[in-house]
């Protein structure tokens, strides 16, 4: 699967796509990221990609034409879909990261300062936010689709079974049940003792009775 995310910031990723699961599903090359710089496709000397809105008001608004140009300069595989990172989009969650994860190609819009010109939306097909608060930019949200969307492509996870028991993976309310490893005994707090019994099937009663619907 590839990624491609457009940005004005692009070594915002740099630490975090080269760690840990996003690093790994690269290396056995399960996804393939590339990073555009808006700036790029700017036209002026100046590389100017964002101006001040008409009808006046506060803050700077990301000009139409270098993200078009951006946009057209990419390559789309047979299934790929474009998503703008906006608060007014539709909320992220497990069952869009499914879905997701069915395409060959995601390409991200990142948003920063004031918003983006409106005309942009013409050329998306998605667009969404992770919750209902204001980020600086995009760039955090991009971050979160391409995390989990990657951990449901086959091979990503050391487990094969580890996405059918996390949370939210059964249904969209699903919390999965409490984890404990070593020490068995912490300041007094001690492991249920069901999780060290070896019984299977207590153990699985025990989760799915822990286990929390929201």
């Amino acid at each position: 699967m590839q990624f491609d995310i457009l940005t004005i910031f692009p070594k915002i990723f740099d630490s975090y796509f080269n760690e840990s699961i996003i690093k790994r599903a690269q290396k056995k090359k399960l996804i393939k990221i590339k990073i555009h710089n808006i700036r790029d496709f700017a036209t002026d000397k100046h590389k100017t990609v964002d101006d001040r809105p008409y009808g006046g008001g506060p803050g700077m608004v990301l000009k139409v034409e270098p993200i078009y140009k951006c946009l057209k300069s990419i390559k789309r595989r047979k299934k790929s879909k474009t998503i703008l990172l906006t608060p007014k989009g539709k909320t992220f969650k497990q069952s869009v990261a499914k879905q997701y994860s069915k395409l060959d190609q995601l390409i991200l819009i990142c948003g920063h300062y004031e918003g983006f010109d409106e005309r942009i939306r013409k050329y998306v097909d998605h667009q969404i936010s992770i919750g209902d608060y204001v980020l600086t930019g995009g760039e955090i949200p991009a971050m979160a689709i391409v995390d989990a969307t990657t951990r449901l492509l086959s091979g990503a996870l050391g487990n094969k079974n580890s996405p059918k028991e996390e949370t939210f993976s059964k249904r969209e309310n699903y919390i999965e049940y409490p984890h404990y490893t070593r020490p068995e005994n912490f300041k007094r707090m001690r492991v249920p003792k069901v999780l060290l019994s070896g019984n299977h099937t207590k153990i699985t009663n025990w989760r799915e009775k822990k286990s929390k619907h929201k």
